[in-house]
């Protein structure tokens, strides 16, 4: 095999301009709010079906943008999330991302409430964070959390909801969305069983990405 495109930029530019085709030769316009979101997910998983399983709220990419941009933190539910999102993009702006599952106070927390780390989890980044992104791309029980928690009053900056599974993924999802849009929260979400960690990251760096002019790959060096 001839090896062709091997730096970094290089590789993610080609890529997007696949993505690019492919999406056309299937006859899908994405919009122009949503394209970046929607591009990177589908570049991060080959899977064009996000082109038609992300919802969004109105302006939600908008609005996501403008929160990171002000320095708003990133609460995940999972370390590999947090593993994945651009530490040198949240750095230009001020913020930071989080996960509190490994933490031993949560496990005890949830122990002793009879319930998920993921619950007490978002239990404790709405307490100290309620302004916060909220990116979740595992566990169905942090969106029910949320759906919850919005109920009592919270409305943080954004929900990006996509936990991958089939106990309580579809469920967790539609009513996590429809109560965002009762509240005029912002909301990100992968509608049916697919998503995962990786696709939760991949939305917050096109956010990011956007919030600090580096969609170009040669933008942000050799790092991300």
């Amino acid at each position: 095999m001839e090896t062709k495109h091997v730096l970094p930029a290089d590789i993610e530019r080609t890529s997007m301009a696949i993505i690019t085709k492919e999406l056309q030769e299937r006859g899908i316009c994405l919009p122009e709010e949503n394209e970046a979101v929607i591009r990177r997910v589908i570049h991060t998983s080959a899977d064009f079906d996000y082109a038609k399983n992300l919802v969004f709220t109105e302006n939600a990419v908008r609005r996501g943008i403008a929160s990171l941009a002000g320095g708003a933190p990133i609460i995940t539910d999972t370390n590999m999330a947090l593993a994945g999102v651009s530490k040198p993009s949240l750095k230009k702006l001020g913020g930071e991302v989080m996960c509190f599952m490994s933490d031993p106070e949560i496990a005890e927390q949830a122990k002793k409430d009879g319930t998920t780390r993921a619950v007490a989890s978002m239990t404790r980044g709405a307490q100290k964070y309620p302004d916060a992104v909220f990116a979740i791309g595992n566990a169905p029980t942090a969106l029910m959390r949320l759906t919850q928690l919005m109920e009592e009053g919270l409305r943080p900056s954004l929900i990006i909801g996509v936990p991958v599974g089939f106990v309580n993924v579809v469920e967790s999802k539609e009513e996590v969305f429809a109560a965002c849009r009762k509240y005029d929260v912002p909301a990100i979400v992968a509608l049916g069983r697919k998503g995962g960690s990786n696709v939760a990251a991949a939305i917050c760096n096109a956010l990011l990405y956007t919030a600090v002019d580096a969609l170009d790959p040669a933008r942000r060096g050799w790092q991300g």
